[in-house]
Parts: C-alpha cells; sequence; structure tokens
C-alpha cells in the first residue's frame, strides 16, 4: 500500500506541504506545520491500509501527472480501461489578501470528469499521533470530522458524505471538492471557494516565478528546484527545512534514518546564495531574520548544529513505534539528536549568511555597526574553537576529531568579519581580524595538508578525505589555480567518485561504510570543476544529475549509484540549491545564447 518509491510530489504554502505519490495518493502531510503530527503518514507505514487520501477509479488503467506550469499546483489525470478520465488537482492555498500572505492550514483537492462517465472511489484514513491513533468520524450535511484528544481534521466537500463514509464507489459526473482544514466551520460555497482559492494560487505562484532571476539554460529545472526550496520555508519564521520528511532512510536497512524538518546551519551560506542568485530577496530576508532569531536565542553564543522552525523549541530524537518506516525501513525518529552535538562550523556558515546584508543595497534594512557587533560575538567563538575537536559537518555520533571543513569554516567566517569591518570603516576591527584569519589559515595549512598524497584530509593530522575538502575554493580559502586545489579535487575524484556520482567519504563511520552518494556533493564537485577550468566536464555531468531527479524534478538527499534509486529525505533542501548554483554557473549568459545565436 505505501510508495515503493520517492517518486512523489511536493505541494504546500510555506506554512504545510504535502507529498502525493504516482497514483494520485496524498501519503504526507504534517499539521499544523511543517515539523508537526503527520495525519497523512502512510509513506512510513509500511503496508499499512490507513494513513491517506486517496481517489480511485474503477477498472484504472493509466496515470498521468504533472505540475501547472510554474506553480506548486499538481494535475493527476486517472483513466479507465473504456477511455473515461478525472483529472484531479491537488494544492495548498496561497496568495496575498490584504496586503498580507493568506497561507492557511489547508489542502484543497479538486476532482473533475474530463471525458466520459468514470466509477470513482474516495478514501480518507488519517491517523494522529504518528500513527498511533485512531480518529473518531462524525459526519455532518457537507463534512467529515476526524477528531482526537488534541487534534481534528475536517473535510468539508461538495461530494456526497455518505459515499465517503463507505467508500463506496459513484459515476463521477460533475466536478467535487475536498477541502482538508482544520477543525473550522466552513459557510460559504464549497465549489465558489475551491474555484477561487485555485485561480488565486495560480496566479500567486506564476507571479512569484516572474520575478525570479534564472540562466538561459535549464529554466524549467532551476524554476522546480526554486518552487520546491519555497515549500521547505516556514514563512512565519522565515526557517527553511532540511526536507518536508523524516526517517526516510539513506539506502535501504541502513538505520540512517533521521528527521529532517529542522534547520541546520551549515546550510545557510549555501540556501542564502541560491536565493541571492534567483533574485528571492524576500525570501531571503526572512531566512537571515530566522538566522538573526536563532543567534539572539543563544545568548552565550554556542550555536547548534540544528534548530527547529521556532528556534527555542526542543529537538529531543526519540523513535515512534507506530510507523514502521518507509517500505518497512524503520526506525522512524521524531527530533535529532544533532542537536546536542558540537559542530564548529556553524558559526563561519551564519556570518558568511549575514554579510549578505551588508553588501546587498536592494535589502530595506541593511547591516550597521550593530549586527556587525552581533557577528563580532560569533567570531569571538569561531577565532576559539577553530582548531578545537567537534562531530565535523558529518555529524558523526561516535568521535570528535579537528575537522578541516570546520575549521576552514571558521577561517571564512573571521576573513568576512574583516572584509565587513572594512566595508562600514572599522579599520581597526579589519586589522584585528584579518590577524585572526590568518591564524586559522596558517594551522590548516601546518596540519590539515597531507603532502604524501598532494592533498588536503578531512581532519588534522588525518589521513582520510571528504566531499567537504571541494569548498575549499568556494569559500575563499584557495583559489582555483593552487596547485594544492588541483591536487584535492584529483584525491576526491580517485577515491569519492563512484561512476558519475560523489560520495560523502568512503569510510566507515557509526553505521558502517557509507552504500549511497550525498546528493549535494556531486554538485559540489560539478562547481569544483567549473573553477579547475574543465567547464565541458563539468555541463555534461551537470546534465546527467538531471535526469537523477523525479519525472516531476525533484530530488532527495542520497542517490544509489549502481540503480539510480533515490533515498533519502525528501525534497531535498541542499540538493535543490545545489541545483540552482550549478545551473547558474555553467549557464551561457543570455547575451551568449539568446542575443548572439550561439
Amino acid at each position: 500500500m505505501s510508495s515503493e518509491s520517492l517518486d512523489l510530489a511536493a505541494i504546500g504554502n510555506c506554512a504545510i506541504a504535502a507529498l502525493i505519490d504516482r497514483e494520485g495518493r496524498i501519503v504526507w502531510w504534517c499539521m499544523p506545520r511543517l515539523d508537526g503530527d503527520p495525519v497523512f503518514c502512510n509513506l512510513l507505514a509500511g503496508n499499512a491500509e490507513w494513513g491517506f487520501a486517496d481517489v480511485t477509479v474503477a477498472d484504472q488503467v493509466e496515470v498521468r501527472r504533472s505540475y501547472l506550469r510554474n506553480t506548486a499546483i499538481l494535475e493527476t489525470v486517472l483513466v479507465d480501461r473504456n477511455g473515461a478520465e478525472i483529472r484531479v488537482t491537488d494544492f495548498a492555498p496561497r496568495f496575498r489578501n490584504q496586503r498580507r500572505d493568506f497561507r492557511p492550514i489547508m489542502l484543497v483537492r479538486r476532482i473533475e470528469p474530463v471525458k466520459g462517465r468514470a466509477r470513482i472511489r474516495l478514501r480518507i484514513r488519517p491517523r494522529f499521533d504518528y500513527g498511533a491513533t485512531v480518529p473518531r468520524q462524525v459526519l455532518g450535511s457537507n463534512h467529515i470530522r476526524y477528531a482526537g484528544d488534541d487534534m481534528a481534521l475536517r473535510v468539508t466537500t461538495d461530494a456526497p458524505v455518505s459515499y465517503i463514509d463507505r467508500e463506496s464507489m459513484f459515476v463521477l459526473d460533475q466536478p467535487i471538492n475536498l477541502i482538508f482544514s482544520q477543525d473550522e466551520s466552513f459557510e460559504a460555497s464549497i465549489s465558489h471557494t475551491a474555484r477561487d482559492l485555485l485561480e488565486r494560487t495560480h496566479e500567486y505562484w506564476l507571479e512569484w516565478v516572474r520575478d525570479l532571476a534564472i540562466p538561459f539554460e535549464w529554466q524549467d529545472a532551476v524554476i522546480r528546484a526554486a518552487i520546491t526550496l519555497k515549500l521547505c520555508e516556514f514563512e512565519e519564521t522565515g526557517a527553511i527545512v532540511a526536507a518536508l520528511t523524516t526517517s526516510l532512510p539513506e539506502h535501504a536497512n541502513s538505520g540512517r534514518n533521521w528527521d529532517y524538518r529542522f534547520c541546520w546551519l551549515r546550510d545557510t551560506y549555501f540556501v542564502v546564495h541560491a536565493l541571492n542568485r534567483l533574485g528571492a530577496t524576500k525570501t531571503m530576508e526572512d531566512y537571515l531574520g530566522y538566522i538573526a532569531s536563532v543567534a539572539a536565542s543563544e545568548p552565550a553564543m554556542q550555536l547548534k548544529p540544528v534548530y527547529g522552525i521556532v528556534p527555542d523549541q526542543p529537538l529531543t530524537e526519540h523513535v515512534v513505534e507506530a510507523l514502521i518506516g518507509y517500505r518497512g525501513m524503520g526506525p522512524v525518529r521524531v527530533g535529532n539528536q544533532a542537536a546536542e552535538q558540537v559542530q564548529n562550523d556553524v558559526y563561519g556558515s551564519v556570518i558568511l549568511a549575514a554579510a549578505q546584508m551588508f553588501f546587498d543595497t536592494r535589502l530595506p534594512r541593511p547591516g550597521g555597526p550593530a549586527l556587525f557587533a552581533e557577528l563580532e560575538r560569533l567570531g569571538e567563538v569561531a577565532s576559539r574553537v577553530a582548531l578545537e575537536p567537534d562531530a565535523g559537518i558529518w555529524e558523526f555520533r561516535g568521535r570528535a576529531r579537528v575537522h578541516t571543513h570546520s575549521a576552514a569554516m571558521c577561517w571564512a567566517g573571521v576573513a568576512r568579519l574583516a572584509k565587513i569591518a572594512a566595508h562600514i570603516g572599522l579599520d581597526d576591527r579589519a586589522a584585528r581580524w584579518r590577524n585572526e584569519a590568518a591564524r586559522i589559515r596558517k594551522a590548516i595549512l601546518d596540519q590539515a595538508w597531507y603532502e604524501k598524497e598532494n592533498t588536503f584530509v578531512d581532519s588534522f593530522g588525518g589521513t582520510d578525505i571528504d566531499a567537504s575538502l571541494l569548498l575549499l575554493q568556494e569559500i575563499g580559502f584557495l583559489t582555483a589555480d593552487d596547485p594544492r586545489f588541483a591536487g584535492t579535487l584529483a584525491t576526491v575524484e580517485r577515491k569519492l567518485r563512484k561512476g558519475r556520482q560523489i560520495f560523502r567519504y568512503d569510510t566507515p563511520d557509526d553505521f558502517g561504510r557509507p552504500a549511497t552518494s550525498f546528493t549535494v556533493c556531486t554538485f559540489w564537485y560539478i562547481d569544483a570543476l567549473v573553477a579547475a577550468g574543465r567547464r565541458e566536464e563539468a555541463r555534461s555531468l551537470f546534465e546527467e544529475t538531471l535526469t537523477w531527479r523525479t519525472p516531476l524534478g525533484l530530488m532527495s538527499e542520497d542517490l544509489d549509484p549502481h540503480t539510480g534509486e533515490l533515498w533519502g529525505n525528501f525534497p531535498q533542501t541542499y540538493a535543490m540549491v545545489g541545483l540552482i548554483n550549478s545551473a547558474m554557473r555553467l549557464s551561457k549568459t543570455w547575451e551568449e545564447a539568446f542575443w548572439r545565436g550561439s
């Protein structure tokens, strides 16, 4: 019953989001926000016949689906053996209303006959408390209320309620609508309201996309990645989650099942970079506001690696028993123990992201001395911990080392402070941070360079490598023509490239040796190839990465190098950001491709 692949569609409105499988079944929807209780949880329920909402057609023989162009509105067409067709349109309402963003906790499903007289069945089987609670079902004149002790789901409809209650087949001879929402009464015309919500949501997404800055090449891929990135935003606080799901395993029966519905500070620089390139300045500004709130929530400036979409919420990790996991591959975890780890790269990530506010004149509230003073407090911590052991970017749970990436990100943070200070006329502070950056840089060059292999290594005094070393050029630690960058790139290619994909690392960790590639690492490799002047290789590989997406253009966290199967949490922000940034680097300019006709 549950989804057997991650060929899923995402819909949402920056308050909630849902995933819909290739049969048109809603298999994942958390309420009342992105990290909430999944009232539709079939994605993690194994073969259970609950935790979903679907539409089935008698004698169904075909399914077609697509997003409405440049939107987060999904259309699924179901066809029976006699050629009768119905169209299912799914979306979460979102638009501007009286100068405010309207983003209710609501999904709308509109079902219309297209051809012939198909017989359909509607099934709605929510569960609460991560699958543990079967809600009480109460019928009204035009709604069904699914009630638990602390939560209720109301489905308001102009379909025959008794047919839904009994899950009976009936002939679809006119459009019907289902409005899934919290336990609120609904007085207006259901049909009119659903149509109006659809039209206004459609208009919103077209306008949002129209304001994006996109490359000449791969426009559809970048637009879909940008929309998906937007769906991962919790707009109320500005947070952007790492993915919409929890506990999708990194590979079959791996036990590497984590809750990704939170915000990792390691992502901040790359997310801001992508939003900046897209020209999505409002989303970028909201996200920077969230980062500022995170820093303000830590008076001693001791940052955690990961935060909830409300920064001070606890992320205590525990296993839920009622859900057996994707394809039965548990455990299902809620919360994330990474919040208890030490990851020193976060200080540099936050400073690099916040630096945008000092140099981007589009932003209505530019950075000034007050913000710089706050960033200096982060810089003091970065300077102090840069050469101390931590769990590293890959969150090793069973070991601590002085990780090269963490030290380099601390270097990048204090080096950026020097540039900000010079920019706002604080020359004495600029000199101070340049000296700190020089001290950290010298330690990295002395202790993370492995002369025997002609490469930087993943930790001081070590001999292993990891893909984060590809970022040394990206963050400005090395120049593209530095022979040490060329040597490190060659070593990554030799040791971490499996077929056409790049692994995070190839040494055993707490769960053994990784069996899938980490999708964003391949994008880092593509960017490194561009920097090294190997542009045609990079273009070829990038074109291939586009084939690793789902048919609807989404990407997950991990990829099997042998089968191409998607694994890991979905859709993953890091992967979509990697796609955007690589496409921007590789695309021909509009002048090259359009005006010059080449």
